[in-house]
C-alpha cells in the first residue's frame, strides 16, 4: 500500500493566553491519500481552523505544539526550519485558501502584481536561477484568472481587489493556491462569505480544479450540506478532538457518535419539510474548562455515568469508521435519534 500523502499522528496543541491553557487539538490522528478530499466539520471552536493552520506552522505565537508529527510526503513538517517551510512548502507544496479573501489579497496592489510576485517565488524557489521575463509571469497569471472562469481575464487581471466582487477574490485567491507545484491545498471556510450561489460555483470549481491536479484537499466547514457534494471522508471535531471519522456513506448513512447524528439532524431535507429543525442544546465548552469525561456529555441526551468519568478514546468501531462514543463502543452500533 502507497504512503498517504498527509499523516497527523498525536498532534496537541495548547493555546497559553494570560496563564490560562487551552487544549485546542487532543490527540489528532489522521491521513490524508493522494487525490483525496477530507471535510472536516464541527461547530464553531471545535479546533478545525487551527488544524490547518499547525499543518503549515502559521501558528500565532500563544500557541505550542506539545507532541505530535505532521508527515508530509514521508517528512516530518515539525521537524523542518522555518526557512526550509517558507522556500520548499508553504506555497509551494502545500496551500491554503482562507475564509476571507478580502483580507487575504492586498487592497492597494493590482491583481497582476500580486499573482505575479507569487509566480515569481514560486519559480525561483522551483528553478533556483530562473530570470523569467515579466510577461511570463503575466501571461501565467492570466491564465490562471481564466482557469478559474473570471471572464476577460486580459482586462482583469489589471484591476484592484475592489474591483472584484467577493466571489470574484476568492476565485483569484484560487488559481494563486493551485500552483503546478501543489500537492495539498487547505481550504478554511473558504466560502463563508459568499451567499449561496458563488458558494455552490466556488466549491464545484475547487473540485474540479483538485481533481484536474491530481491535489488532495482538506476542506474545513461547519456546514455538513456542502460535505455531502464535496467530500471523500469526513471528520468531525469538537472541542479539539475527532469525535468521527469515515467514508462519507458511512457517516452519513449510520452515524455512530450522537454529536455526528445530531448534525446530521439538524441540516434541512425534503424529509423535514414542515418540521422544526434540531437545535441541539448548550455550547461548545470553553476550552480551558472542558467537563470531566466526554466533553460532549453536557449537552447530549443520551449521556450516562459513564461518560461523566472516561474519556472516550478515537476507536476503529467498523472498517474505515472510527468514533469516540463510550457507548457505542460497549453496546454496537446504535441509532442515535434525538427527535
Amino acid at each position: 500500500m502507497s504512503e498517504p500523502l498527509l499523516e497527523v499522528s498525536n498532534l496537541t496543541l495548547d493555546y497559553n493566553l494570560g496563564g490560562r491553557k487551552m487544549r485546542a487539538l487532543d490527540r489528532i490522528n489522521f491521513t490524508l491519500e493522494k487525490g483525496e478530499v477530507l471535510g472536516v466539520a464541527g461547530e464553531s471552536g471545535c479546533g478545525k481552523s487551527t488544524l490547518g493552520l499547525a499543518i503549515l506552522r502559521l501558528l500565532p505565537r500563544v500557541a505550542e505544539i506539545r507532541r505530535g508529527a505532521v508527515f508530509f510526503k514521508g517528512t516530518d513538517l515539525l521537524k523542518l526550519s522555518e526557512e526550509q517551510m517558507e522556500l520548499e512548502i508553504r506555497g509551494q507544496e502545500i496551500t491554503m485558501i482562507f475564509q476571507n479573501p478580502q483580507n487575504a489579497l492586498n487592497p492597494v496592489f493590482k491583481i497582476e502584481t500580486q499573482m505575479t510576485d507569487i509566480l515569481r517565488v514560486q519559480d525561483r524557489n522551483q528553478n533556483p536561477g530562473s530570470r523569467k521575463r515579466h510577461q511570463h509571469y503575466r501571461k501565467q497569471a492570466i491564465e490562471r484568472l481564466k482557469l478559474t472562469g473570471i471572464a476577460d481575464p486580459e482586462a482583469r487581471v489589471s484591476n484592484y481587489p475592489f474591483e472584484f466582487s467577493g466571489g470574484m477574490k476568492q476565485r483569484v485567491m484560487i488559481g494563486m493556491a493551485l500552483s503546478s507545484g501543489t500537492s495539498l491545498l487547505l481550504a478554511d471556510e473558504a466560502t463563508t462569505a459568499l451567499d449561496v450561489t458563488i458558494e455552490a460555483q466556488i466549491n464545484k470549481l475547487i473540485i474540479d480544479l483538485a481533481a484536474e491536479y491530481g491535489i488532495s484537499v482538506l476542506y474545513v466547514t461547519h456546514n455538513l450540506g456542502v460535505l455531502a457534494e464535496m467530500a471523500d471522508k469526513i471528520m468531525i471535531m469538537y472541542a479539539g478532538r475527532i469525535f468521527e471519522m469515515g467514508e462519507k456513506e458511512m457517516l452519513f448513512g449510520s452515524p455512530r457518535h450522537p454529536y455526528s447524528a445530531a448534525l446530521l439532524e439538524s441540516l434541512p431535507s425534503r424529509q423535514k419539510k414542515g418540521r422544526r429543525l434540531l437545535s441541539i442544546p448548550g455550547f461548545v465548552p470553553p476550552l480551558d474548562r472542558l467537563p470531566k469525561g466526554c466533553s460532549f456529555h453536557p449537552r447530549c441526551v443520551f449521556a450516562e455515568d459513564i461518560c461523566r468519568k472516561q474519556v472516550p478514546p478515537l476507536t476503529e468501531v467498523a472498517s474505515g469508521h472510527w468514533s469516540a462514543c463510550l457507548l457505542d463502543q460497549k453496546r454496537g452500533r446504535q441509532k442515535w435519534q434525538w427527535t
